[in-house]
């Protein structure tokens, strides 16, 4: 979707669906008016592809299969050729949709390598603790590649991997989806235009939903930091990202509150169980009633890897419950990632910006408030305003998209495109710039800890 429909001079959100060539009369009027380009998903350094990129897909889970799906949708762009995977439903799944004999099915990442290099790239979506092996030996073998975010779980080797990038001078491109949605990029069109002049500040909110939290960040496998990463690096490195892309200048400096006020033993209900299996006495009425979520409203059941017989999903699930962290209670977990927490940042040009995020909301979907020397916008990525100071016109813009915004899939045809054409330029974000945003949440990490400011270097 494109800035073709941004054209509602008025006061009053117009919803638009997602649909091939809609809201589109008119536009080249209006495009002109504010001299912005009538798509902003349209690269003119894209070229015809005329043989496939192949791809060896590191981690057969939830995210890698959804990239690796831009194979089956665009089999002209992208093929992708061999899997490594230690789950073996996950591995099987994955041979069977994309067409792979036991030959190039391997059970781990070390596997791929032993081999020399057999095709162009790879894309590593592994647990978040193991993305730096994999891509360090993917760079040394002299594959580009697609590095799910966070680039690795701590600082050091983050700048192991830029530093190998470089050395090598292969393309390394980093899943920031948001950068890829509608909503992101034409607010940041919007603010490259100057339309409301130079950005002085920026307020932005993450909220994760409370089942959603509940389910990645005290039940499921970032719970621990210590174990994975702190959950400004896990969960909020697309926003860390996002605001430096938006600004466009480096962080100077640092600052973070948080902590972890709720799911704790101390809140812990008076007849709770251990698990929500376990004839819980409140069960019925806690919100975060495992039973609830996975059994009876089915909801978030990709951690499972149900099989392929329905019928059999009731016994599995209730397993799964069983024997799992998923059916636990959430007041009696090992996690220690803060529910929510508050970061500031000053940038080297003076722009301030405050992110916040929040896991005690009933809603997902970022929210955005950009103050800018000649208006400012407001959105909640589904919709957004801009209010022009001097004639005090609002122009607004409405879509309804995925969790993501729609942008898993553009930044795999970005992506693919780089590698064809050899081109890093054609990526979003570079690497460098990638590891920056990185580092702005490590340090928050520190701050939050130590309560200081902290620097930002590259």
């Amino acid at each position: 979707m494109s800035l073709r429909q941004f054209i509602s001079l008025r006061k009053i959100l117009r919803p638009f669906h997602f649909i091939k060539d809609s809201a589109t009369l008119g536009w080249n009027e209006v495009a002109g008016l504010f001299g912005l380009n009538d798509d902003v998903f349209h690269n003119p350094a894209h070229k015809k592809i005329a043989k496939p990129v192949t791809v060896v897909l590191i981690g057969a889970g939830h995210r890698g299969t959804i990239y690796a799906d831009y194979a089956r949708l665009f089999p002209g762009e992208m093929q992708v050729v061999a899997v490594a995977e230690i789950n073996a439903e996950r591995r099987k799944r994955t041979a069977r949709t994309h067409k792979l004999d036991d030959t190039v099915c391997f059970k781990n990442w070390e596997e791929v390598f032993t081999r020399e290099k057999f095709a162009d790239a790879v894309i590593i979506a592994t647990p978040d603790f193991l993305h730096t092996q994999p891509c360090l030996a993917a760079l040394e073998k002299g594959y580009d590649v697609l590095l799910e975010k966070p680039i690795a779980t701590t600082e050091e080797e983050c700048r192991l991997i830029l530093q190998k990038a470089k050395q090598t001078n292969r393309i390394v491109g980093v899943c920031h989806v948001l950068r890829y949605t509608p909503y992101f990029r034409e607010l940041k069109e919007i603010i490259d235009a100057g339309l409301i002049g130079d950005i002085i500040s920026i307020h932005h909110m993450e909220p994760i939903e409370h089942i959603h939290m509940s389910h990645s960040y005290v039940r499921g496998k970032w719970k621990n930091s210590l174990k994975t990463a702190p959950i400004i690096l896990a969960k909020s490195s697309h926003d860390t990202d996002i605001i430096r892309w938006l600004v466009n200048n480096p962080v100077h400096d640092v600052h973070c509150f948080g902590n972890l006020r709720w799911f704790t033993n101390a809140n812990a209900p008076e007849g709770c169980t251990d698990r929500c299996t376990g004839g819980c006495k409140v069960e019925q009425t806690c919100p975060y009633s495992a039973l609830q979520i996975y059994y009876r409203d089915r909801k978030r059941l990709y951690v499972f890897d149900l099989p392929d017989q329905k019928h059999t999903w009731d016994q599995y699930i209730l397993e799964q419950l069983e024997t799992t962290d998923y059916g636990r209670c959430v007041y009696k977990m090992d996690n220690d990632q803060p529910d929510h927490l508050t970061v500031n940042m000053l940038f080297e040009n003076g722009v301030t910006a405050g992110f916040s995020m929040e896991a005690h909301v009933s809603y997902e979907g970022r929210r955005t408030r950009i103050m800018g020397s000649k208006g400012d916008i407001t959105g909640d990525m589904e919709s957004f305003v801009m209010t022009s100071f001097k004639s005090r016109k609002q122009t607004s813009w409405s879509l309804k998209t995925d969790a993501h915004g729609g942008g898993d899939h553009r930044l795999v045809r970005d992506w693919v495109q780089a590698i064809y054409q050899q081109e890093p330029g054609l990526l979003s974000s570079s690497i460098d710039v990638s590891v920056e945003s990185h580092l702005v949440a490590f340090a928050a990490e520190r701050s939050r800890l130590k309560r200081t400011i902290e620097d930002i270097k590259l």
